[in-house]
């Protein structure tokens, strides 16, 4: 019996039930459907976490305080501010891996501009913080070295800022109180939105960081954290040996001594995100496979009531001269026909499930070939699996015995 022969005869067989045949395919389609849409999610949660460090730059280093010993009692990261304004300096002045550097300090403050008012943070930055976080400014300027040197009262909004104080007014020149000390507003940076869904970026105002020191916060020798843009994403690497020097050396710390900062490299936070993402798309597409192992099971018990059905066919089949192979092909076949056409129909859902949930929820989904691929090779494979059993259980009767059965 040939191939095409075995095909048509097993669509033959199947259309003869169809609501049935239908049934005990749907556990396939669903789980095919399922896989592909988790792990479309799963995908497009990935690539947009990718896209977002991509945004900010994978040349991005943070220097952040490190963790400060007292009495056998270690503090956590952050503990110890021992970051100054002379370290970045230090930084931008002697380590030629690094292109842009920016002091940071940062606070919550109430905002208030007429009879409106918003709580927000507020970022005291460097003059190169655009440049560093590649963030463009949409109306208006940022503020320049001199404005920072000689500690301006001058400010550029988040929009979710400008949204909110201004509604759609122009808020060049104007001015707004933080913490009753009033700011101009001299621009506005353009749109971010949120982050992996934990903040909205837009909703900040950024300032000179030596403003901030004096007027915000009330101490002016020590800065919370140090942005630093490397001159290209391979000098990373470069550049952080250069900063730990550089900071060990002006913090004196010993040989052997355990720093008292911390190097963060952007590409490595961007590396973990995408593995937790991955980690999570493979943990849902698990779960999803659940579902296709019952529907193989499902397509093994209708094969078996198949095989019970016909059993005077197959005594038929072999008293012409079938033999063992072609009776074992031919319900082998019925097996994975079935779980192909489950296969294709669930891919199919999976598609349109994956396009509808991108378009009626904040969920980005990023349907893969490869995803495609596995489930429909997965979905053949079931057949196979639990096609194998029933489809030898038939071809092992007896003729003679399947001629008197009843």
């Amino acid at each position: 019996m040939n191939i095409l022969r075995t095909i048509r005869v097993s669509l033959r067989a199947l259309s003869r039930n169809k609501m049935r045949s239908f049934l005990t395919a749907l556990g396939i389609i669903i789980g095919v459907g399922a896989v592909i849409a988790t792990i479309s999610i799963g995908q497009g949660a990935k690539r947009e976490v990718e896209k977002r460090f991509e945004s900010m730059g994978t040349n991005l280093l943070f220097v952040r305080p490190g963790s400060r010993s007292f009495r056998g009692v270690h503090g956590g990261g952050g503990t110890y501010q021992n970051i100054t304004p002379g370290d970045a300096k230090a930084i931008a002045e002697k380590a030629d891996a690094v292109k842009y550097v920016s002091p940071s300090v940062s606070t919550r403050a109430q905002v208030i501009y007429g009879n409106k008012n918003w709580n927000t943070s507020i970022y005291g930055v460097g003059d190169k913080y655009p440049e560093i976080r590649n963030w463009e400014v949409d109306e208006g300027i940022f503020f320049d070295e001199y404005m920072v040197r000689s500690g301006q009262k001058v400010c550029v909004l988040g929009s979710e800022v400008n949204e909110n104080l201004f509604e759609g007014a122009d808020p060049i020149g104007q001015i707004i109180r933080i913490k009753k000390i009033p700011f101009r507003v001299i621009g506005v940076l353009k749109s971010r939105g949120e982050s992996g869904g934990w903040f909205n970026r837009d909703d900040m105002i950024t300032i000179p960081y030596t403003t901030a020191q004096k007027r915000l916060i009330g101490r002016i020798d020590r800065i919370q954290s140090i942005d630093i843009s490397a001159v290209s994403a391979a000098k990373t690497a470069e550049a952080t040996k250069q900063i730990e020097e550089i900071l060990r050396a002006r913090h004196k710390i010993a040989p052997g001594a355990e720093d008292d900062f911390q190097v963060r490299d952007m590409s490595e936070i961007a590396e973990g995100a995408a593995e937790s993402r991955e980690i999570m798309t493979i943990l849902l597409g698990a779960i999803a496979s659940v579902s296709l192992l019952v529907g193989g099971i499902g397509i093994m018990n209708i094969m078996l009531v198949s095989v019970t059905e016909r059993i005077r066919e197959i005594g038929i089949r072999m008293s012409v001269g079938a033999r063992e192979k072609d009776i074992l092909l031919q319900f082998l076949a019925e097996a994975i026909v079935l779980s192909i056409l489950g296969g294709f129909l669930g891919i199919c859902l999976g598609i349109v499930g994956s396009t509808l949930i991108s378009r009626f929820t904040e969920l980005q989904t990023l349907v893969s070939m490869g995803s495609v691929a596995l489930s429909f090779l997965f979905a053949g494979s079931i057949g196979v699996f639990f096609g194998f059993y029933p489809a030898r259980k038939a071809s092992k009767l007896d003729p003679i015995e399947a001629l008197r059965y009843e």
